[in-house]
């Protein structure tokens, strides 16, 4: 049985007009897609009014904030984040493995 797309999280992203971030965070929503397509009943980008916003929330939950996190997150570090709270046991692939002299 699949679950129905509106019992299932979904992501919004927020991000600042003014600042341009359209782009950015409309590439984060197609890695999110591309790598949580099952799991996710929907990522959806809202424009901000805030000067500088730039907000990732899963359901209610803020997991990334621009500011309180120190910039913008790399997609090893948002898939990460996304996944420990949805599928914990899920194989990121290549991500979770770590990179020669680390």
């Amino acid at each position: 049985m699949t679950t129905i797309p509106s019992q299932k999280p979904k992501i919004t992203i927020t991000y600042c007009i003014g600042c341009n971030w359209m782009l950015r965070a409309a590439w984060m929503a197609q890695e999110l897609l591309s790598t949580f397509q099952d799991q996710l009943g929907a990522v959806s980008l809202v424009p901000g009014e805030v000067g500088g916003i730039f907000e990732i929330r899963l359901d209610q939950e803020l997991i990334w904030e621009r500011k309180r996190d120190g910039g913008f997150p790399d997609v090893k570090e948002l898939k990460t984040r996304v996944r420990d709270r949805i599928n914990p046991q899920q194989d990121l692939g290549h991500l979770d493995r770590a990179t020669s002299g680390e």
